[in-house]
């Protein structure tokens, strides 16, 4: 995906760090902000994966780190709940200011609570993620209970969350004293996404009942069934991406992908960060390839060689069945079963040259197995006919050919 890191200022004059990622080679159809969790960054890998699941179905996604944290200025001990909020709106005026206003506003945990207080108070915005938050900022508080006296008396404590080390002040106490989160839900008149964990630890799934109580429809809940609280499984957080991605195409001014004027019809990307994780925008239709993860990759998608075999297969399939209609044949499915591998020349006997001589009996080659199950009432002629044609699909013939591929550097 395209990605441009970048500052914005917030409220208290503090430059806050971004990425804005947008879909690979296409205008976005909507941008989204994304607030993370409580004392996590923008880096959060269950924020990138989510993430990533907007930006392939065509939304862009501005994901930041909260004042104090991360890469972005500012104090910790000096921030809040409130301070978070602002955060969220410097960044809906940010987008608005330099390229689109946002229509979509995702936040998780604290930052779930946040993005819902923000919402009313960002006029573009159509839709409100919350991912596991609470339904009131005080329940933070039970995180580090035992410094609570020491705050009020000293003005700041340094607590341990998460195995982390923060200066927590005595503005996040009164700031959290003073957001009424549920009566601003019951105010909002946005459509509302609520995703939570049924065994959430950290917020109760009994806070996505009393969000989901005091909103008003459009509103719908997400049961993010065994995750837990920061979505530590990768699958849980791809699910959310898929699930919000979804969800948020219903209320979106322009639901349909605006694909950029090129003369390549393919673009696929990937970014110094995400391992073999690559995007791929294929006319106007987005898919994802990867490696498996034995090989260091995060399997959230197809091989190359996958998706090569995958591309023979579904041209088979249409060919045959094609064929068949014109002919007014019985077939009524057709299923390809593939495989690619790389094979030994002499193990292959149709690699061969035309006078009958294996061109190098020690070098490995490409080979595609491929098996065609016919389904429908078919005679023995039919069937062997149909596989005469398999043979002469177009992406067959353009495997065997020899294909030129031109490359150059983009200008």
């Amino acid at each position: 995906m395209k990605r441009e890191k970048l500052q914005f200022i917030n409220r208290e004059g503090w430059a806050l760090s971004a990425y804005l990622e947008f879909p690979p080679d296409q205008e976005p159809i909507a941008y989204a902000v994304f607030g993370h969790c409580f004392t996590c960054n923008k880096n959060f890998p269950a924020v990138k994966n989510i993430a990533r699941g907007l930006t392939s179905r065509g939304i862009a996604v501005l994901r930041f780190d909260f004042s104090g944290l991360g890469d972005s200025e500012g104090e910790f001990v000096e921030t809040s709940f409130l301070t978070n909020v602002t955060d969220l709106l410097a960044a809906a005026a940010y987008l608005e200011e330099n390229y689109e206003a946002p229509e979509l506003l995702i936040g998780h945990s604290l930052g779930g609570a946040a993005a819902l207080y923000a919402a009313p108070q960002i006029e573009s915005i159509k839709g409100v993620v919350s991912i596991a938050a609470p339904s009131d900022p005080k329940h933070v508080i039970h995180l580090f209970q035992h410094e609570v006296a020491e705050i009020k008396k000293d003005g700041k404590a340094t607590v341990q969350i998460a195995g982390r080390t923060f200066e927590i002040g005595e503005k996040f106490l009164k700031d959290a004293e003073v957001a009424d989160l549920l009566t601003t839900v019951s105010d909002l008149r946005k459509a509302l996404l609520i995703l939570h964990s049924p065994i959430d630890e950290v917020v109760d799934v009994s806070h996505a009942a009393k969000l989901y109580k005091a909103a008003y429809h459009p509103k719908s809940f997400i049961s993010l069934d065994q995750a837990d609280h920061i979505l530590s499984n990768k699958m849980d957080s791809i699910y959310a991406g898929e699930v919000i991605a979804s969800w948020a195409a219903r209320y979106l001014d322009k639901p349909e992908r605006r694909v950029l004027d090129t003369e390549l019809d393919v673009v696929a990307s990937l970014p110094d960060d995400d391992e073999y994780t690559t995007l791929i925008l294929a006319g106007r239709h987005h898919l994802t390839a990867d490696e498996p993860e034995s090989v260091g990759g995060n399997d959230f998608g197809p091989s190359p060689y996958h998706l090569l075999s995958a591309a023979l297969g579904s041209c088979t399939a249409m060919t045959l069945q094609m064929y068949a209609r014109r002919k007014k044949w019985d077939l009524q499915e057709v299923l390809v079963h593939l495989k690619h591998e790389k094979v030994y020349a002499e193990d292959c006997e149709t690699c061969i040259t035309a006078e009958g001589e294996v061109k190098d009996p020690k070098a490995r080659i490409d080979q595609i197995s491929r098996v065609v199950e016919l389904i429908g009432d078919l005679d023995h002629t039919q069937k062997t006919r149909l596989l005469e044609i398999a043979n002469r699909c177009p992406v067959h013939r353009t495997l065997e050919s020899d294909m030129h591929i031109h490359s150059k550097l983009a200008e």
